[in-house]
């Protein structure tokens, strides 16, 4: 289904919880450990906003959400942030809405005077999709840890340094 209305990406509020749990269930990639971690990162915001050193956005076609992403500074930095979860919903895959998250996400950091964003992720093959998206976006790979996640499954490190 192509979304026609105009895209907006705005903060996560209460409301919108019960559709973003519901993407991240869909969506294959993350097991019931990482969907329950992402859960409570986005408790934390609605509870705490961005005090909770997180900042969640969503991305909405009319009233209808079809994304997420979860980005915060990283502790212990100068101006170094981190995208911790982005998400879309299946259905909506390959429509621009990840690159419009992570867009204003970007922006966004680059207004706190963030000049560094890492971005983890998994080297399995579900991911590949994934490692392209960012390679996409204009970030680079810069660090592989083998078995980091578990036997076969390793870590992959994406930079981007903002301009």
């Amino acid at each position: 289904m192509k979304i026609k209305t105009t895209l907006k990406v705005v903060p996560m509020s209460k409301s919108d919880k019960a559709v973003i749990m519901d993407i991240l269930r869909a969506t294959v990639e993350f097991n019931l450990e990482e969907v329950d971690t992402a859960e409570q990162l986005i408790d934390r915001y609605l509870t705490e906003g961005t005090s909770s050193g997180y900042h969640l956005l969503v991305a909405k076609a009319g009233s209808e959400v079809s994304g997420y992403i979860c980005y915060g500074p990283r502790p212990l930095t100068e101006s170094t942030w981190d995208v911790y979860w982005m998400a879309v919903n299946p259905k909506n895959k390959g429509q621009g809405i990840g690159t419009s998250l992570l867009k204003v996400a970007e922006r966004n950091i680059k207004k706190q005077k963030g000049l560094i964003i890492l971005i983890e992720t998994s080297s399995i093959g579900s991911y590949e999709l994934t490692r392209k998206f960012y390679l996409n976006a204009g970030y680079k790979i810069i660090s592989r840890i083998p078995d980091f996640y578990s036997l076969g499954d390793g870590l992959v490190v994406f930079h981007k340094r903002l301009g």
